[in-house]
């Protein structure tokens, strides 16, 4: 079986002991029978802790709780997306009360952020919050915490209860929470969102996804698929028979989470076909991949198909 490899920290791969390459965000790969259960040892750098876990059977099932696994037909991937980190010493980024609630971020291990008030919980962050900073704003007349990470934003209503968290890419606090977040896509497409906020939850008002330029022509069914998710005007990329069955073409493809490139190997049995990977969200850190394809008459896509 063929086994591809990505970690979101540079990494070496050894299998049974011994060294078989680096890893990192560039997809690589090896050939195993995952009947022989070998054990996979990831060593990060960065004074990271590496993790190790056996390749067979029970992976492609229960994959641990650091990495995902994606079903890609007869091949698998593995994504280490979590390292944890060597020092466990207790190191705190900042601690403030907050109507009455004591709010503390730090680092052990991982990064937490405590909130003690009338109730208690510890939620554990992404790296991005390791160095975060809190500003306290005012949302609808109402008192809110901010911690911000890098581009993710996190916000606390005055109860100590997480109301928001996601990358962000510009926010507004005024008598509603107005949030631009960017898509990773090919046409660099972002969603302008407006919040309502009642003083416990946030309620979506409404939302937009603006796509910020044109596709390359070789791309295009990739921007279709990933219009489709982000809510976007798919409908443009389709040739007027299919406009009228838009909606019914969503609810075919179904509810998938991410667009992907197909394998090698994929090309290999199929062709050159305008495909791409759908990922849909099948057990806790385990997702299958389905391929979709189209066809293209006069620039627009006239035909979208399952590829078995």
């Amino acid at each position: 079986m063929r086994i591809y490899f990505l970690s979101y920290k540079p990494a070496i791969l050894k299998l049974i002991g011994l060294y078989v390459g680096s890893i990192d965000l560039f997809e690589r790969h090896i050939d195993i029978d995952i009947g022989d259960s070998l054990l996979a040892e990831i060593v990060p750098g960065e004074n990271l802790q590496s993790v190790n876990f056996f390749i067979n059977e029970r992976l492609l099932f229960e994959p641990p709780p650091f990495l995902d696994v994606y079903l890609l037909g007869g091949e698998a991937l593995i994504f280490i997306r979590e390292y944890g980190n060597k020092n466990v010493g207790l190191s705190v980024v900042f601690q403030t009360r907050f109507c009455g609630n004591l709010i503390t971020l730090f680092n052990q291990g991982g990064t937490y952020l405590s909130c003690e008030g009338a109730d208690y919980s510890l939620i554990p962050l992404p790296q991005k919050f390791a160095a975060a900073t809190f500003e306290e704003k005012v949302l609808n007349g109402l008192p809110v915490l901010t911690i911000k990470g890098g581009n993710a934003l996190l916000i606390l209503n005055d109860k100590s209860k997480r109301i928001f968290m996601n990358d962000v890419e510009s926010v507004i606090f005024s008598d509603f929470l107005e949030v631009t977040a960017a898509f990773e896509t090919c046409t660099a497409a972002k969603a302008e969102c407006l919040y309502s906020y009642d003083g416990e939850k946030l309620t979506l008002v409404t939302s937009k996804t603006v796509e910020t330029r044109p596709p390359e022509k070789n791309i295009m069914h990739f921007a279709f698929f990933e219009s489709v998710l982000t809510r976007g005007d798919f409908s443009s990329y389709l040739c007027d028979e299919l406009k009228e069955r838009a909606a019914i073409l969503q609810e075919y493809l179904g509810t998938f989470v991410s667009v992907t490139v197909p394998t090698e190997s994929f090309y290999s049995e199929h062709g050159d076909i305008r495909a791409a990977g759908l990922v849909y969200p099948k057990a806790e850190n385990l997702f299958e991949v389905k391929y979709f394809a189209v066809d293209l008459e006069d620039g627009k896509i006239s035909n979208v198909y399952p590829v078995e």
